[in-house]
């Protein structure tokens, strides 16, 4: 896709903000407008629905801006980086309700992309791309979680099938989910070269799940359990025992996708509020209107600092990921330090309430109180997702600064 100017660029946002502003639904302009919220991950359930939402999300697809920068052959909207980014700008500036949230667009579809077959593409990406199927990753196992490429989840190969056994853990939304992308064992006399990638269908015979509660009272992770499990020999992505490279790749692209989270609005550790204006409100202010307390003004002006970087160097990591080859072993570092920063937040957060910021439930708390408490437990999983910091910090040292394996 060729790169387009400044006229050009001026007339495609135009086009777009016009496009914006008469295609969404109006009764999403009301911050409480009855919607289901499952709604915005789309999947089977919804076919046929007329959620504004699922309205919503279907006429964003039917441009291709789901996933505006794939190839328009698989659906998407073939828009230029540029494009893509003018469309980012509009939609946040109009402040639009995101059309999709999806494991599809965000990490299987980019893989996909560069690994699997043409009828594998012409299969799966559209579906992702019109939210019609519902996606989760099945990767970390009850004795590989850090060792990742030590999962012994079996794949046997029966002629026409494969046959899977075994079990994963922390398989986000799996309960809801309509297929996953799955690590699997096809060798068990190599490690890293015995693994496979496969597509399983949720609803095959043989597969089940059950939801993990979590401390903070909110449980997206499920235990998925695999038994007797036929799957398509042509579910296999890329080749028998290759699937090790499209997992790493895999969890770059994940990791881009957890750290584009973590801005100063974002749902890790941010969702309570500004942390400056809370701070005002709770702890006061001095004769110049700044935080009273001057080495929590201090320490929150640090944060808010990093967090600005970060959203600069997350902003350079995109745009040099679609100039190049996708996202690189940088990703580590941005992942690593966006946990940091937002567990950091999220303990300033409850600091700054005092014990209103120790509230669970019941009268004499708001919202916003419960919310940071909350928020303050589940930045806690912010340094295991998507790989843990330590494996980050690995993947820094021997990736990006090039430094030898201990001995």
């Amino acid at each position: 896709m060729a790169d387009f100017g400044g006229a050009e660029l001026d007339a495609f946002r135009t086009e777009v903000r016009a496009w914006l502003e008469a295609n969404y639904p109006p009764e999403l302009r009301d911050a409480n407008a009855k919607t289901d919220p499952e709604a915005i991950w789309g999947g089977r359930p919804f076919e046929g629905s007329d959620d504004p939402q699922i309205v919503w999300m279907r006429r964003v697809a039917e441009k291709g801006w789901t996933a505006p920068a794939w190839p328009k052959e698989y659906g998407g909207g073939g828009l230029s980086p540029q494009q893509a980014r003018v469309l980012a700008e509009e939609l946040a500036a109009g402040r639009y309700r995101q059309p999709l949230a999806s494991f599809g667009v965000w990490m299987l579809g980019p893989v996909l992309l560069e690994y699997a077959n043409e009828e594998q593409k012409r299969e799966h990406l559209p579906k992702i791309i019109n939210g019609q199927i519902r996606w989760c990753q099945a990767y970390s196992e009850p004795g590989a979680g850090s060792d990742l490429a030590g999962l012994q989840t079996k794949c046997e190969d029966k002629g026409d099938h494969w046959l899977i056994n075994g079990s994963k853990v922390w398989t986000s939304y799996a309960d809801k989910a309509d297929w996953c992308f799955c690590l699997v064992r096809t060798d068990t006399t190599k490690k890293h070269e015995g693994i496979s990638f496969v597509l399983i269908d949720m609803k095959t015979p043989g597969v089940e799940t059950r939801p993990i509660p979590l401390i903070s009272g909110e449980s997206p992770f499920c235990e998925t359990f695999f038994t007797d499990v036929k799957v398509p020999k042509g579910n296999l992505v890329g080749r028998v025992n290759g699937g090790w490279e499209i997992a790493k790749r895999l969890l770059q692209y994940e990791r881009q996708n957890i750290s584009a989270g973590f801005g100063e609005g974002g749902s890790a550790g941010g969702a309570a509020g500004d942390l400056g204006k809370i701070a005002k409100q709770y702890v006061g202010v001095d004769e110049n209107g700044r935080i009273e307390d001057g080495d929590l003004r201090a320490r929150i002006t640090a944060n808010k600092m990093n967090f600005a970087a970060l959203r600069q160097t997350i902003a350079r990591s995109a745009a040099e990921s679609k100039a190049g080859n996708g996202p690189s072993a940088a990703t580590s570092i941005i992942k690593y330090a966006a946990a940091e920063f937002a567990k950091e937040r999220s303990e300033l957060m409850v600091e700054t309430m005092g014990h209103q910021g120790l509230g669970w439930s019941g009268e004499g708390y708001e919202p916003a109180e419960i919310l940071a408490v909350r928020g303050w437990l589940r930045t806690k999983a912010n340094s295991i997702e998507g790989g843990t910091s330590e494996i980050n910090l690995n993947v820094i040292a021997k990736r990006v600064l090039g430094l030898p394996d201990p001995k």
